[in-house]
């Protein structure tokens, strides 16, 4: 299909509905939808990608977080539907929907970002933004320079994120720890 008819079949203004239905139709692609309506695409999680958010679920799960308290690739509704690598969810409230198939943040207490190549401005700047108005009490961007760098932002009384008292970390020295979620 050529580009001048894939985007005469699109609609003129995308709603959440319409990235849902987009994403549920194509599983090889993640679907986001800023709050002003622009349209992300991207591809999934190469492998490296993968294997850091899968260290983080074990390490939650081998501090007792529950199942349905840890959700990868969940979307959530942020005015806008945005998907963070990983989420963790307060016990007795997993993710909802809220607006289409994206949850709500009722109970969301933490959003993970993997930076990924051509992700970088989104993921430390936009989501960052996007998350602290949505209220979620915590937001970590995980880097991708060789020590998995972990910068844990937490939201204070403004609003707005500042980074947790110890710095940045390496992932290792975060498993080797116990959450400080909430």
């Amino acid at each position: 299909m050529s580009a001048q008819a894939f985007g005469a079949s699109m609609p003129t203004h995308v709603t959440l509905n319409d990235v849902a239905s987009m994403a549920a139709a194509d599983e090889n692609h993640r679907y986001e939808l800023s709050p002003e309506g622009v349209l992300s695409v991207m591809p999934p999680a190469d492998p490296e990608h993968a294997l850091l958010v899968m260290r983080m679920i074990f390490w939650l799960a081998s501090h007792g977080y529950e199942a349905e308290q840890i959700a990868a690739d969940c979307g959530i509704d942020v005015g806008g539907g945005r998907v963070p690598d990983l989420t963790v969810w307060a016990k007795g409230m997993p993710p909802r929907r809220a607006r289409s198939s994206y949850a709500g943040t009722s109970g969301l207490l933490l959003a993970v970002e993997v930076v990924s190549s051509g992700s970088e401005i989104v993921d430390r700047i936009i989501k960052k933004a996007e998350y602290a108005k949505a209220g979620i009490p915590r937001y970590w961007i995980v880097e991708r320079d060789g020590g998995a760098t972990v910068h844990r932002n937490v939201l204070n009384e403004a609003g707005e994120y500042e980074p947790d008292q110890s710095g940045p970390q390496p992932l290792t020295w975060l498993l080797a720890s116990a959450p400080d979620i909430g």
